[in-house]
């Protein structure tokens, strides 16, 4: 009875105990008293700094529900069993089923307006607790994240934990997810959140193509240009879950944390695990905004200084040139062409290293094979930089090839479950790099590939999932994870002019954790312009487009077998970090001309698309509207795609958001440069692919443009330039 009452003793509300955190347009309020357990009061529309508190939490405070409880269940950060939480708890740990229900109380406090520090402690189970809950000042992004610390003598096992326990905004009852599978990643699903539970789980050991870990929440008023919404996403490159639940009062929780198999962590006395950063926003003005504000975090707080201030060079990427069909006359051919139509880094894929002639045999021997390069890397390293254009790379370093030299002198290298059976996955296995002895020897590997050879970019691919996640007998998938990005950084630091793309099967690894150690991620394996206009526009709720590589795939794509058009290929790669990945030496000499005008068109604007505030439109399903509008509001650029055939005879109205008011602007059609549209239409009847018309931005943004009629599966580009 003494322990009950000294965990569950109420403490007086006191408002200096109510800390404040706010950053961009939004303010987070916790009350964190010392002795009691850490509460988000608040959490949306900025407050004032000299709000009252003492309002705030009397105005907020909750009253026990009929059928309930005879009191208000604390809602703390963690939501642990001790409290007497109903709903799922944020944190699930014990001591060979004992010291199962911790309560988690407050033994000080620190913060500096902007980042809160808060120290807990079970001490009769023997945990401490550390949360740190940062807000970004400029776009008021959350960071959160919290570490669980075994105080006690025995082994503390963890089974659940997440990095933080978010309450929902009331009416905030819609949730935007994103789903898919391999070359067709982040289907854009709303749906309403009911009574019970949402959840996202995913044991692939990436974070997948098919469960993607954030998601929005929002009114169901709440479009891309107006109303109140809330992202969050777990920076996490691994297993993980998010789950949204109501509870019988009508309250909802969000949390978000690694997906941990049974007994994976367990803590020795003095040992703590650390969750992965949780990151959330919240606006009142759309779901373009809150996309914006994920897009300015990226840029000032995760990318690296390699990429700022650098423009995102064209990319050329050989595989679906060759596929593994190398030789270096056709290599340099290639070089040769792509340099000519403006292409700026040169990206060899695989196929050029000891043994691989298929994806059967050679991943874990990389070295050069001399049998296709008998002059090695060298020779195509030096014509490309002769080009004036960057020499990129492909590799696998997490994988092994059971035909590989590497295999065949270590077969206990690889991740694993004795005695049972492993899943066949492309021909690979997963390397152990738990294990310091692997990862010293991918070190060796690529230092030296890195050493001998004038390299400027990695393409990092992981081409399987992680299905037994096993190292001497024990559970180590986020134990993987993390050595994967400390084998990146490694050789970063090593080699630190050289940039980073994370590629698992396309986008089957992008998340803010490993762009937190790379500078691009490859968005999908799909080059299908279609395909790509869905895709691109779901990744770019949390995504800016200077990290999507969007790359202009051959005619017939290989995946879908569709055939589609030069223009709406290379205006679908446009709005992304634009590449090229076709045999241009086979292309006709129209489309090698409309390429080289796209690249032109990119390296115009890509100043203003990597930097601006981008914009989605609300669209009906057989259109994709998507822009950019500078920071100054001076320029913007907007695409507008005709996926499929047309309901109505005429589209509606094109509105542009995010321009000044009083300012004039002029607006062309810049793209494609020879429009093939029916006839008559309105490009031809108007001045918009001659000298623009000009308009004042109040009436570009409230009457808009009347978009004209195009045939299906086509794109055009529209200019905004202020006057």
């Amino acid at each position: 009875m003494v322990r009950y009452l000294l965990r569950m003793t109420a403490t007086p509300i006191d408002p200096k105990d109510v800390f404040l955190l706010t950053g961009g347009d939004s303010s987070l309020a916790v009350h964190a008293p010392v002795g009691g357990m850490p509460q988000i009061v608040y959490w949306g529309a900025r407050l004032e700094p000299d709000a009252d508190m003492s309002a705030l939490v009397s105005l907020t405070t909750r009253q026990n529900a009929q059928g309930g409880a005879d009191t208000v269940v604390p809602l703390s950060l963690s939501c642990e069993s001790g409290t007497g939480f109903a709903g799922p708890t944020g944190f699930d740990g014990h001591r060979d089923g004992h010291d199962w229900a911790p309560v988690f109380r407050i033994m000080d406090v620190q913060s500096d307006g902007q980042r809160l520090d808060i120290h807990c402690a079970d001490d009769l189970c023997g945990i401490g607790v550390l949360y740190v809950v940062a807000v970004d000042a400029h776009s008021g992004v959350l960071t959160a994240w919290t570490r669980f610390t075994n105080t006690g003598d025995m082994l503390l096992t963890i089974d659940r934990a997440a990095a933080l326990c978010l309450p929902l905004l009331h009416g905030m009852d819609d949730i935007i997810h994103f789903s898919g599978r391999w070359a067709h990643e982040f289907q854009s699903e709303r749906q309403r959140l009911g009574q019970g539970g949402f959840v996202i789980e995913n044991r692939r050991g990436r974070t997948s193509h098919d469960r993607f870990p954030g998601a929005i929440f929002c009114a169901p008023q709440t479009h891309e240009q107006a109303g109140p919404c809330i992202a969050v996403h777990l920076g996490w490159s691994g297993n993980h879950m998010l789950r949204a639940d109501r509870q019988m009062d009508g309250q909802v929780v969000i949390q978000a944390g690694e997906k941990l198999f049974p007994g994976e962590v367990q803590l020795s006395a003095g040992e703590a695990y650390e969750t992965p950063p949780v990151y959330a926003c919240y606006v009142a003005s759309g779901l373009s905004d809150i996309s914006g504000r994920l897009h300015e975090f990226y840029r000032t707080r995760l990318a690296d200084k390699r990429v700022l201030g650098k423009s995102r060079p064209v990319h050329y990427n050989t595989w679906e040139a060759i596929y593994f069909a190398h030789e270096p006359g056709k290599v340099m051919a290639l070089a040769g062409a792509a340099a000519e139509m403006g292409a700026e880094r040169f990206v060899l894929d695989d196929g050029w290293f000891l043994g691989r002639r298929g994806d059967a045999a050679g991943l874990g021997d990389w070295q050069v094979d001399r049998s296709v390069y008998p002059g090695g890397l060298k020779p195509v390293i030096d014509h490309v930089h002769g080009l004036g254009m960057e020499f990129g790379l492909w590799v696998e370093p997490e994988m092994v090839n059971a035909d590989s030299d590497l295999y065949r002198a270590h077969p206990d290298w690889i991740l694993c479950i004795p005695d049972v059976e492993q899943v066949p996955f492309r021909n690979q296995y997963v390397l152990d790099l738990t294990r310091r002895e692997v990862s010293d020897n991918l070190f060796g590997q690529i230092d030296a590939l890195l050493r001998d050879n004038a390299i400027d970019y990695l393409k990092w691919d992981m081409n399987r999932d992680i299905s037994h996640p096993g190292g001497d007998g024990r559970v180590v998938a986020g134990e993987q994870v993390r050595a994967v990005y400390a084998l990146i950084e490694r050789l970063r630091t090593a080699h630190p002019e050289v940039e980073i793309e994370s590629c698992a099967s396309g986008g089957g690894r992008a998340d803010y954790g490993i762009l937190a150690h790379t500078d691009r991620i490859w968005t999908s394996d799909s080059n299908d312009a279609l395909d790509r206009q869905a895709i691109q526009r779901g990744a770019s709720h949390f995504f800016p487009l200077e990290v999507m590589g969007a790359h202009v795939g051959p005619e017939v794509c290989h995946i879908t077998r569709r055939t589609l058009s030069i223009e709406l290929r290379a205006a679908t790669a446009l709005f992304g970090h634009m590449g090229v990945e076709a045999d241009i030496t086979r292309m006709s000499e129209r489309e090698k001309v409309v390429l080289a005008d796209a690249i032109g068109l990119y390296k115009a604007k890509r100043d203003l698309l990597h930097s601006g505030q981008f914009v989605r439109i609300n669209a009906a399903d057989w259109q994709n509207i998507i822009g950019v509008v500078a920071k100054d509001k001076a320029s913007a650029l907007f695409s507008y795609a005709q996926i499929g055939s047309m309901p109505e005879t005429l589209p509606g109205m094109l509105r542009f958001p995010g321009l000044g008011a009083a300012r004039h602007y002029r607006l062309k059609c810049v793209w494609p440069i020879q429009p093939h549209t029916p006839t008559p239409h309105r490009l031809e009847n108007s001045a918009l692919m001659g000298e623009g018309i000009v308009a004042s931005g109040d009436i570009l943004m409230k009457v808009g443009l009347q978009l004209p009629v195009l045939f299906p599966e086509s794109c055009i580009v529209l200019e905004i330039e202020a006057v």
